[in-house]
């Protein structure tokens, strides 16, 4: 890890509706995420096409079809220290206000991708939605294959079945 750490505000609003069902929560946006504006947005990220495996759907706008399927997205991290990309080195955390996305919502699911933003949840956010930690989707999670991660975000569609 090299370069000196910024500390940066996410620079992009939460993606979300009154009919949102389900909420997907990284840490906070890569680099190249922050430069696109967008969730997932690195080419080598998995989380896209663990999406279409999971939905079973070619996603030709990625927000249309998490609005349409009723997720959300968001990050834990409302503000940080940060080197680049890396989790690791993240520091003096200020995490966004979970609960009020919620109860703007029909949210009754909170999932996090990555051990970091699960351990950033369970540690400051204060939530009345049930959590759920799956793998991280990142290319540095190399020791999950796609199939793997599709397995374990299968999840999404349960959960998005209750009521």
């Amino acid at each position: 890890m090299t370069g000196r750490s910024e500390e940066l505000v996410h620079p992009f609003p939460a993606l979300y509706d009154t009919s949102s069902r389900i909420l997907i929560l990284g840490s906070f946006p890569s680099a190249v995420s922050r430069r696109q504006s967008f969730y997932y947005a690195n080419a080598t990220n998995r989380f896209w096409p663990i999406m279409e495996a999971v939905f079973e759907t070619h996603i030709a706008d990625r927000q249309q079809f998490c609005l349409d399927h009723h997720i959300a997205l968001w990050d834990v991290i409302q503000s940080c220290r940060i080197k680049g990309s890396s989790d690791a080195s993240i520091t003096d955390v200020k995490v966004n206000d979970i609960q009020q996305l919620v109860n703007q919502t029909k949210i009754h699911t909170v999932f996090t991708t990555g051990a970091k933003a699960a351990k950033l949840f369970n540690d400051y956010v204060v939530c009345d939605a049930e959590h759920i930690a799956l793998p991280s989707t990142s290319a540095a999670n190399a020791r999950m294959k796609l199939a793997d991660l599709t397995e374990e975000y299968a999840v999404l569609r349960e959960k998005l079945n209750e009521k």
